[in-house]
């Protein structure tokens, strides 16, 4: 069978190869006409849903209107990103949340019918988490660390009044995953590694905790059902990968309610608990699982040509059902489906209609072997008109994390840069997750070394590759993907031709001493996998920090920086960029003023992405090209 199955692959890549043309080259603007929208919610009478938009330039605001398809702005903000929350139950009022020029401290607010808003939390250094309605919608539960930076207690508002009330203190720690309709049960978990967690149940009225977890393993909390006898939640426990649990609050016992070879990442129960949706994480795309609670019988999804259905939520009847649909070629969309009446109706059109999405590239699923035979996955990009005689220049690109996974979905900026004729490769290095448990945990105290690796034998996939120019080949990545791309320029300088890091780690004992406060219950978790910066574990981190060994770097770099990161703060940026250029190496530097640890403002997006290209045209494809100065630069 394996010799069969390589027969066809290997037919299949080669009619593939066949089928190339030249596709139409589009400008980073032309890739920033499309819309990126997220929310979904469905109005109290289900005739319209509440979403955020970006068409705007920044999110904000947008009502569909179910029958008709119409779009309508709600708001107009023209300076920080707005996302839709929630419409409160039993007036005319919509919840959302905003921060300030990315700094992570999220606000809830309230707006009126007639334009006017209400910061419900208006601490200076208040950061809140939305957390649902009360069973009989007269409160709204949510989270603040209004009492403690360090942790965030559970409160209620009465709808009308919206006086702040304290349900749980929390002093140990948790994180307060989920709360039952009535808010009597709380489920809580609190992190010993990155790969390991305590979960607990706690009953508010009796106080008893009852811990639900074993140890050395994960637990995610899903929700509960409707009459509260029940917990649900998924866990490695008795496997690789994920399974979804059901907890028996009497019995205080758990039983499978489904498992396959893949994380089941979440699941959801209708209003009723009708029916149920599993999200389930194969291969990197998402695949959907729909039944009738009850009795576990499944349910058709629509078909959706070329479509992968990365989210579903119920309507309050459970007549309506939202999907998020989207693939590598296009954003997401919007759809809603009628159960009844099996009618299906798409309420949104994101990609640029000046854009044929035939000339951009559909994600592949490829893997190959690293330095000790492991086998790593990838999703790969390949140009449409890449041949042996016309070869292409090709970039690794490495997710953020660590712990995180690069999925088939749509990236404008992948697209842009494939579409002008780089081939990419995303990694997905040991650590990553989506693998199963033994995979995720193999970078642990570990990184920049086996992990670096694995890139560096991404790049020798792609040098093995007959279109491809194997002398130019660089590697880009944000956040922990920019870490292990300065970490690829200094530790293996002679590897890649050019490095961009976007936000990146240069400095890991900076970056772990400087943790934002509302991490701390995450934070010895993140210890156990990096290492303490305040303990011997401070000489390992030090010798795996860019920073302090810029000297090496000898090939062009670019990087990209939010001043209001929280995260990676801007000094990290400032201090690798000074060092490298003491070299004499070629460095571009940008700094967004209005930006934190990701850049969602299509003006930022445009300048910086398209600055991205022209490096790359410079640098890798040795292009004569003469870089704009943005005034964004250092």
């Amino acid at each position: 069978m394996k010799n069969i199955a390589f027969l066809l692959f290997f037919l299949s890549a080669f009619i593939s190869a066949q089928n190339t043309h030249t596709p139409k080259e589009y400008s980073i603007e032309q890739f920033y006409e499309n819309t990126r929208i997220g929310g979904g919610r469905f109005s109290p009478d289900e005739t319209k849903l509440l979403i955020s938009s970006d068409e705007s330039g920044i999110f904000n605001l947008y009502e569909i209107d179910i029958s008709s398809g119409q779009k309508k702005a709600i708001t107009n903000s023209e300076s920080e990103s707005l996302f839709a929350v929630d419409y409160v139950p039993g007036t005319g009022d919509i919840l959302y949340s905003a921060d300030k020029g990315g700094n992570e401290i999220n606000h809830l607010y309230l707006l009126k019918p007639d334009g006017t808003t209400k910061d419900l939390t208006p601490g200076e250094n208040e950061k809140v988490d939305f957390a649902g309605w009360s069973a009989d919608d007269s409160h709204m539960y949510y989270l603040s660390n209004k009492r403690d930076p360090q942790f965030f207690d559970l409160y209620q508002m009465k709808v009308g009044t919206w006086e702040p009330e304290m349900l749980y203190e929390n002093t140990k720690g948790y994180s307060i995953a989920y709360i039952s309709d009535s808010g009597k049960y709380l489920a809580l978990a609190k992190a010993i590694t990155t790969s390991e967690n305590q979960l607990f149940l706690l009953n508010r009225e009796t106080g008893e905790m009852t811990e639900i977890s074993k140890p050395g393993y994960n637990y995610s909390p899903t929700g509960f059902n409707k009459d509260e006898t029940e917990m649900y939640y998924t866990t490695n426990h008795g496997g690789e990968f994920s399974r979804l649990m059901s907890y028996d609050i009497d019995k205080k016992t758990s039983e499978v309610l489904y498992k396959t070879n893949w994380d089941v990442m979440y699941s959801n129960l209708s209003e009723n608990d009708t029916y149920r949706v599993i999200g389930i994480n194969e291969d990197g795309a998402t695949k959907l699982v729909m039944w009738k609670n009850i009795s576990q019988q499944s349910m058709e999804l629509p078909d959706i040509p070329d479509g992968n259905i990365v989210s579903a939520t119920f309507s309050e009847s459970e007549d309506l059902l939202r999907l998020t649909v989207g693939t590598s070629k296009t954003p997401n969309n919007i759809y809603v489906y009628n159960l009844k009446e099996k009618e299906l109706k798409k309420l949104t059109n994101t990609l640029n209609p000046a854009i044929d999405p035939d000339d951009l590239v559909s994600a592949e699923v490829v893997r190959y072997k690293s330095f000790d035979g492991l086998e790593i996955p990838a999703i790969y990009y390949k140009p449409l008109n890449a041949t042996a005689e016309n070869k292409k220049p090709a970039l690794v690109w490495v997710h953020g994390g660590p712990g995180g996974q690069s999925r088939v979905g749509y990236s404008a900026l992948i697209q842009y840069l494939v579409n002008h004729g780089y081939a990419i490769l995303a990694v997905n290095n040991r650590g990553s997750s989506g693998y199963g448990a033994s995979f995720y945990k193999m970078d642990d105290k570990n990184h920049g070394e086996k992990d670096l690796q694995d890139v560096i034998y991404g790049k020798k996939w792609l040098a093995s590759q007959d279109y491809i120019n194997k002398d130019q080949i660089g590697v880009i990545g944000g956040s922990y993907g920019g870490y292990m791309t300065m970490a690829a320029m200094t530790f293996a300088p002679d590897e890649f031709e050019v490095g961009v890091n976007i936000f990146g780690v240069t400095n890991w004992l900076r970056t772990l001493r400087s943790i934002p406060p509302y991490w701390e219950s995450f934070k010895n978790a993140l210890y156990e996998e990096l290492g303490d910066p305040n303990t011997k574990d401070s000489i390992r981190l030090r010798k795996i920090s860019p920073l302090f060994h810029a000297e090496n770097v000898k090939n062009p770099i670019m990087v990209l920086q939010g001043a209001n990161d929280p995260r990676v703060l801007q000094v990290e940026s400032d201090e690798i960029v000074e060092a490298v250029r003491q070299n004499g190496v070629p460095v571009e530097y940008m700094v967004f003023a209005d930006e934190g640890h990701g850049f969602i403002k299509k003006e930022n997006e445009i300048k910086g992405y398209r600055q991205i290209r022209l490096f790359l045209d410079k640098y890798l494809k040795d292009e004569e090209v003469n870089l704009p100065d943005t005034g964004l630069k250092d």
